[in-house]
């Protein structure tokens, strides 16, 4: 059936803000990055250089939903609102709410400047009494005249004195570090701290934060997307968050055109037989709540026509096989299944590209996602057959971020690469399918080419499975759209200082851009990040503050390539590498009841403290550990896919991404929504009330624990299996056979056994430090405090060490990924991989540069291995 859309695009210029939501005229202003305040944040999206969020025009991306009752006040205006007299009103008396519930639990204000131990005294005048007070005494007799310069030079010299004599007095003694930690043992317990944080998780207040963001679809650089960073920042506002920002760049996105997209099967005159709906169901009635086109982000433009051929997944091997049967595939259009022996859409493409194909149609099969693994949406929880799975092609295995600008930050003025042969864009256009339009693809191949072999068979009921060939019917893609070459996203950041080394950072991040509603995808993560800043706010309103710095962090531009937390990485790169101690990632947070996570060895130990103490409801009570163990699970390693990417592979920050899955869903189609949630992916929201408490327990163990939980042995014994592991592998590619040049990996064995001894001796000292601390009667002498704050750096530095930061380093050929350990694999790029470099060079036959790899990675695991045991402890 033809579409029958009733709207036409027309290529207008971009409305200004206010005349996308309103009928006021706009006030031209300069477009200014990294603006908090509203009135400043409006200037910098609305002047006339820069570029508004995308409007609606109908054709799928949505504004924010306007509400006549004032009562819900809609996101949009959040920031307006604050500014306002209303505003200021509201947080004036939410202000002296809270300051009557501090003189409730005699809770001193704090000062505006803490010192570095204000989370441990915040009320010293209520917990510390001095029984003499400190004045200056009155003198009886008349101070003979003199000179007024030499009375002030004794009066200098005399508080001089004073000052130094009192600091000697106080440091020296211990005054501060173990009046800092009488205070925090009875004011903070760190056991009962971990109690309130996970008596405090709201499972109604997340299950109204996800029901809030997925009112409406918000699409990366679009209206949705800008109303909802609004009301996250308003949210990490009324949370008491510091220093909230919105975090702007300006990047290549590409979206659909109404009328632009066609899949048609043609006659041999050229008239179309057929054309595909391409568009899924309406699934909300509300003209408001109109769904997002389906489409591939950042996919190429053109019109391109040529037989059609069914390739299974799309996989370099599935190409080789139809090349190796005497199957030409030069010109025609590929048409591949989602998921896999290649799980990466964007390859999927690419090999298409590679073996000779002009287009590439992925098309979402019931055998992998649908009703042959039971039953579809509204009965179950997989995909019906209108459901398309949308999602980026751009090469993230490859180019991360703003493909335009790759290894430097997408701001203002930035130099940008062409997107004509960009390395990080195929060069073939595709486009997604549902099963329901593929099924008529499918049915026009039978008699053409072969039968396919019984595993390449797919679950589309009702057809026979041919592969087709050059004497396929002609099937022609058409996909135009809109290409914006810096289109604003907007990361929003929010802190809570920390009081020991407030340098230091832990990151924890999601990202907030989605393909429609994102229910799962990223919704799920969202509401939990909201509600988890609400608690650590609530928390710092008592007076606690962590030791180290909290960030909490929701990107945008995650869904094309991974933007928003690249390009942050890249803005901040320097800061990170010193201070990034670590980012946590939660992408989906729920859509199954099996906990999973990923991450850099070094987490190995803490995740496992942290799921010791929650207990699962669901099923009898039992630890998470207790079922994580019982599953045989086990912390996997990084691959891509994430916006852990940067922070890890990049930067050196050690990472790691963690969420509950289960059995696959509507991914990125418009049936990953609020009542799929609420129906099949968490009824009662338990699994995000757990995952609520995991996140929680291990940004405190990470941010508040004097000790920093990164387990250096833990690592070490990872690196020894990572080694072992290429070895056999190498091994499985010829290396060290007959006709094929020595390889030896012995530098690198003996590089990770050295780290497995000083590991251990590094880890020593913590143990020391255990005991010190215990037979002092929980007392830290200053010099011991500054001892252990140098034994937490070497944890936090090991990974940034692990970087390739000589000039040309990295990945060769992918030489934005600096991390000899991790980095996407080229051609698996969501699958774990360990030795990028090593492993890229054995792939293309490079037994020389293979070696240089190894001497690299080998050499930097011995520089960061001794200085985690440089000078004394």
């Amino acid at each position: 059936m033809p579409d029958e859309k009733p709207y036409k695009y027309e290529n207008l210029p971009i409305p200004t803000y206010d005349e996308a939501t309103s009928s006021r005229s706009p006030t031209p202003a300069t477009s200014r990055p990294n603006e908090a305040s509203n009135n400043e944040e409006r200037q910098g999206l609305l002047g006339d250089e820069a570029r508004l969020p995308v409007p609606t025009r109908r054709i799928g991306y949505r504004p924010p939903p306007t509400e006549d009752d004032e009562s819900r006040r809609d996101s949009l205006d959040s920031l307006e609102f604050l500014g306002s007299d209303e505003g200021r009103d509201s947080m004036a008396a939410e202000d002296a709410e809270m300051r009557r519930e501090m003189d409730e639990m005699e809770i001193e204000e704090p000062p505006a400047e803490q010192s570095r131990w204000g989370k441990r005294i915040s009320s010293i005048s209520q917990s510390l009494h001095f029984p003499f007070k400190f004045r200056l005494p009155k003198w009886k007799f008349k101070m003979p005249e003199m000179d007024a310069s030499i009375f002030i030079l004794l009066a200098r010299m005399f508080a001089l004195l004073v000052v130094v004599g009192l600091a000697y007095l106080l440091f020296m003694s211990d005054f501060f570090s173990n009046a800092s930690r009488r205070m925090g043992g009875q004011m903070f317990d760190p056991g009962r701290v971990r109690e309130w944080l996970q008596e405090q998780i709201d499972s109604e207040k997340i299950r109204d934060n996800l029901e809030h963001l997925t009112a409406y679809d918000h699409l990366a650089g679009t209206q949705g997307d800008f109303a909802l960073s609004n009301w996250i920042q308003q949210q990490f506002l009324n949370a008491g968050l510091e220093n909230v920002v919105r975090d702007r760049y300006d990047v290549y996105l590409n979206y659909p055109k109404a009328g632009g997209r066609a899949v048609e099967i043609l006659n041999a005159d050229g008239s179309v037989k057929w054309k595909a709906k391409l568009e899924e169901d309406n699934v909300y009635p509300e003209e408001r709540r109109q769904q997002a086109l389906a489409f591939h982000g950042h996919s190429k433009s053109g019109h391109v026509k040529g037989p059609l051929i069914y390739a299974n997944f799309g996989s370099r091997e599935d190409f080789k096989r139809l090349k190796d049967s005497g199957i030409d595939t030069k010109g025609a259009i590929a048409l591949v299944k989602y998921y896999g022996s290649q799980g990466d859409r964007s390859l999927k493409v690419k090999a298409a590209e590679q073996a000779g194909f002009a287009g590439c149609i992925i098309y979402s099969d019931p055998a992998e996602d649908g009703f042959v693994k039971g039953k579809a949406w509204p009965d179950g929880r997989f995909m019906p057959a209108d459901g398309v799975q949308r999602g980026s092609v751009s090469l993230m295995s490859w180019v991360i971020g703003d493909v335009l600008t790759p290894g430097w930050a997408s701001v203002k003025g930035a130099k940008r690469l062409p997107v004509a042969d960009n390395p990080g864009l195929n060069k073939i256009p595709s486009i997604p399918l549902a099963w329901r339009d593929a099924q008529i693809l499918l049915q026009s191949l039978k008699g053409h080419g072969q039968a396919v072999p019984p595993e390449w068979k797919g679950g589309v009921p009702d057809v026979e499975w041919w592969t087709g060939d050059l004497s396929s019917p002609v099937v022609h893609l058409k996909n135009e759209q809109d290409e914006v070459e810096q289109q604003p996203i907007w990361n929003v950041i929010g802190r809570i200082q920390g009081v020991e080394q407030s340098e230091k950072s832990i990151i924890i991040g999601n990202h907030r851009d989605a393909w429609a509603y994102g229910a799962a995808d990223p919704g799920s993560g969202t509401a939990i990040l909201i509600e988890m800043a609400r608690i650590f706010g609530e928390l710092k309103r008592h007076g606690w503050r962590p030791l180290r710095t909290i960030e909490f962090a929701s990107w945008d531009g995650e869904e094309y390539n991974l933007i928003g937390s690249t390009e942050y990485v890249e803005n901040n790169i320097d800061k990170l590498r010193a201070n990034g101690v670590a980012y946590i990632n939660v992408d989906v947070a729920v859509s199954g009841q099996d906990f999973q996570a990923s991450a850099s060895p070094a987490f190995e130990e803490v995740i496992r403290v942290v799921m010791d103490r929650i207990n699962n409801p669901v099923r009898n009570g039992s630890t998470l550990l207790q079922l994580w163990e019982e599953s045989k699970s086990k912390l996997e390693g990084l691959g891509a896919g994430s916006d852990y990417v940067a922070f890890q592979d990049i930067a050196g920050v050690s990472s790691i991404d963690i969420g509950f899955s289960g059995e696959r869903f509507p991914y990125h189609s418009v049936y990953d929504n609020f009542e799929w949630m609420e129906k099949f992916g968490d009824p009662g929201f338990l699994y995000h009330h757990m995952l609520c408490q995991v996140w929680s327990l291990l940004v405190l163990e990470m941010a508040d624990n004097p000790i920093l939980p990164l387990s250096m042995p833990s690592y070490a014994t990872a690196i020894g299996k990572y080694v072992e592991d290429l070895n056999q592998w190498a091994g499985s590619k010829g290396a060290n056979q007959a006709g094929k040049p020595k390889w030896d990996i012995e530098p690198l064995r003996a590089a990770a056994l050295k780290f497995k001894g000083d590991a251990e001796r590094y880890r020593s000292w913590e143990t020391y430090w255990r005991n010190f601390i215990n037979n002092n009667g929980g007392y830290e002498q200053m010099d011991v405090s500054i001892i252990r704050q140098s034994y937490n750096n070497r944890a936090s530095d090991f990974e940034t060490l692990l970087l390739d930061l000589e000039v040309g380093g990295g990945v060769p050929g992918r030489e934005q990924f600096k991390h000899v350990l991790f980095a996407p694999q080229a051609w698996s790029g969501y699958d774990e991989s360990f030795f990028p470099a090593i492993r890229d060079a054995i792939e293309a036959g490079d037994w020389k540069a293979a070696e240089k790899a190894v001497g690299t990675a080998a050499k930097l695991l011995t520089i960061a291995s001794e200085q985690l045991v440089e000078g004394d402890l």
